[in-house]
């Protein structure tokens, strides 16, 4: 993670954050994934800043990061044709990692079903996403 000025980038200057997906599904994790949080977005830096002690403003703000994130990462693996339930990715790998996300938000269902439905009903899929990452379950 870093905190950044977007003015300085490519990025909407008003946007809170942006989750770059690099390399392939084989790539280590570590080196694939940079999440980047606006620090012109006062708000959002500042959740990141209390994350170990939140206040109940950061913990919604954390938890739409949360969402987000998770939304780019199954819509990334989705877009990958190998990625699949009978894939072998290497441990600490971009692959294994979205296969750990799959199965932790969508326990009961095939990467093969999940792909139909955000191809075919994009608003469910999202709806879906918003229930298994518990979207503004805070405590």
């Amino acid at each position: 993670m870093a905190v950044i000025d977007f003015a300085r980038t490519s990025f909407p200057d008003n946007a809170a954050w942006h989750l770059q997906i690099s390399g392939g599904l084989e790539s280590a994790t570590m080196g694939a994934l940079l999440l980047l949080v606006n620090e012109q977005n006062t708000v959002t830096a500042t959740a990141f800043q209390n994350a170990a002690r939140p206040r109940p403003v950061d913990r919604i703000v954390l938890s739409a990061v949360y969402a987000d994130a998770a939304r780019i990462m199954v819509e990334h693996a989705l877009t990958q044709d190998d990625f699949a339930e009978d894939a072998d990715f290497p441990d600490g790998s971009l692959g294994s990692t979205l296969l750990s996300l799959f199965d932790q938000l969508f326990p009961d269902q095939s990467i093969t079903d999940i792909r139909l439905r955000h191809r075919q009903s994009p608003a469910l899929f999202s709806s879906d996403l918003q229930a298994a990452v518990k979207i503004f379950e805070v405590s």
